[in-house]
């Protein structure tokens, strides 16, 4: 068998190997789509295949909707070529459970893959046809925190948004440019409300995208690129609603690949772009998901509460972001992916058998966390932390890597930790913290780029990776006096910890724990033995 349209017709094969097909006319449904399409989504990667694109699945299966979502992309246009197209926009869903079992499952529900390539004029013509459709009811977005920021650490606008803003809104670069171009086309056509809806896993997400697409926006105005009138259409008729997301979707396994093969299931392989992006025609992740959207869609929306998701307003879902993003989740991993590089774990659930690193992660969170986490009262925060901590994070068929957690660390560190400590900051309590100014002082010494016996390892990608490392260089390894005055530059940054953490009180302890991580060959180990006993 192989995961394509034509292939489909071949019901009894699927069945025999326990996959599940769409209930549903694929066909028919992508006609309707592309006729009157309704949503449109840009990040064309793991989670939104495996995650969003099972939430319409789920309302197609049941006549709750009749057409499906439209995916985009703005990064990496070899993941269009080279698995949405061959495999002619279908997913091979696999779940994950902590029993070794797997669901799986065919994805149909997305119709259409667009590469956001302003080059490219038979793109380019199907986003207008997109943007101008008054069907279209929402627009969504799962591209990485940092596929929001139009400004670097300095607060100094990118040179790309720069170049976009000079050169007007006919052949932007950047993402947001992209989107604001698209707005722009949008309320020239047809002037319909749209909700704007970033499902990516950072703080206060919608805020973020209008931001940026207000921003660039503006700018075009005030060159005369835009009407005036274009910035009143953002502000009353597209709404930026804000949500949480919560679901593991690591790389794809090749473990799983060969479960697939032995099904029958040919052309499985997993490819890594040229972006540095793993993906395959499956997709491989954890059961449990929560996705938490704060109900403002101007022009209507799919029944989306009868999927799973929780509809809610602007507060709670704050608050549940805030649960999982400052407390019950994200700090954890990140905790676990630092360290984890540095002790030779390569993958999460094996973490989970070591002791200093599962009393490091009890202690950030049941001990640092809960005593500050904002109960958003539709999820208990201690139910979810458990759930996290005794089945997400252990689950053996969970071929997650602290290498991919670990990436864009700098570009998280300041909600997952920043958020607590603004809070026993506020309390005078900052000085009584001891897991989270390990974990900081941990990610730096990641930075290093030497694990715990001194050999050489990969740092993660992140956008101030060399930024970072360069001000970290003198220091040696058994050699605390190098360190000096190397780290206050860092940890007085606000735009990476969301506070001056040298006027927090935290920087004589994170240099402390610093300069023991740094004191010799073991001392990693040693360390995390000595403040976790």
């Amino acid at each position: 068998m192989k995961l394509n349209i034509a292939s489909l017709e071949n019901k009894g094969a699927w069945e025999a190997a326990g996959i599940k097909l769409p209930q549903y006319d694929v066909k028919a449904v992508a006609d309707r789509t592309k006729d009157s399409p309704m949503w449109l989504h840009f990040g064309a990667g793991n989670i939104f295949r495996g995650f969003i694109g099972s939430i319409q699945q789920r309302l197609l299966n049941a006549g709750l909707s009749d057409r499906g979502i439209i995916a985009a992309d703005t990064f990496d246009y070899e993941i269009i070529d080279k698995i949405y197209k061959p495999h002619d926009n279908l997913t091979l869903n696999v779940s994950l459970n902590p029993d070794g079992s797997v669901d799986c499952e065919v994805l149909g529900s997305v119709v259409d893959a667009l590469k956001a390539d302003c080059s490219d004029g038979e793109e380019m013509a199907k986003f207008r046809k997109i943007f101008g459709s008054e069907s279209l009811q929402m627009v969504s977005f799962t591209i990485t925190e940092k596929g929001y920021a139009i400004r670097n650490t300095s607060g100094e606008l990118m040179p790309i948004v720069v170049s976009d803003i000079e050169n007007g809104p006919e052949s932007p670069k950047h993402a947001m440019s992209f989107v604001a171009s698209m707005l722009l086309h949008r309320f020239l056509s047809c002037k319909t409300p749209i909700a704007a809806v970033s499902m990516d896993n950072c703080s206060h997400n919608g805020e973020k995208l209008k931001s940026s697409v207000t921003a660039i926006a503006s700018a075009w105005v005030e060159k005369g690129f835009a009407p005036k009138e274009y910035l009143e259409y953002l502000e009353n008729d597209v709404s930026f609603p804000w949500s949480m997301i919560d679901k593991i979707t690591p790389r794809p396994a090749k473990s799983v690949e060969e479960k697939l093969n032995g099904l029958g299931v040919s052309g499985m392989s997993a490819v890594v772009t040229s972006k540095n992006t793993y993906i395959a025609p499956f997709v491989n992740a954890e059961r449990p998901e929560y996705l938490v959207i704060e109900d403002d869609f101007p022009n209507g929306r799919p029944p989306l509460e009868k999927a799973g998701v929780y509809l809610t307003d602007r507060d709670t879902v704050n608050k549940t972001e805030r649960m999982k993003v400052t407390t019950c989740l994200n700090p954890l991993h990140t905790a676990l992916a630092v360290y984890g590089c540095m002790l030779g774990y390569t993958l999460i659930c094996e973490e989970m058998k070591d002791n200093e690193l599962v009393r490091l992660i009890k202690k950030l969170g049941y001990e640092e966390g809960l005593p500050v986490v904002t109960d958003p009262g539709i999820i208990s925060p201690k139910a979810f932390i458990d759930e996290v901590v005794n089945e997400r994070l252990p689950n053996p068929f969970m071929p997650d890597a602290p290498q991919r957690i670990a990436t864009d660390t700098s570009q998280k560190v300041g909600i997952r930790f920043g958020e607590t400590v603004k809070s026993y900051s506020a309390m005078g309590r900052a000085n009584e913290l001891t897991a989270i100014p390990l974990a900081i002082a941990g990610w730096l010494r990641y930075l290093l780029a030497l694990d715990d016996d001194l050999l050489p390892i990969e740092v993660s990608s992140d956008p101030l990776k060399d930024e970072l490392q360069k001000k970290l260089e003198g220091i040696e390894i058994s050699k605390p006096e190098t360190v000096g005055d190397k780290l206050k530059p860092i940890l007085e940054n606000e735009t990476v910890f969301g506070s001056d953490l040298v006027k927090a009180g935290l920087a004589d302890k994170i240099e402390g724990y610093f300069a023991e991580l740094i004191s010799g060959k073991g001392a990693v180990r040693a360390t995390l033995k000595k403040y976790l006993a």
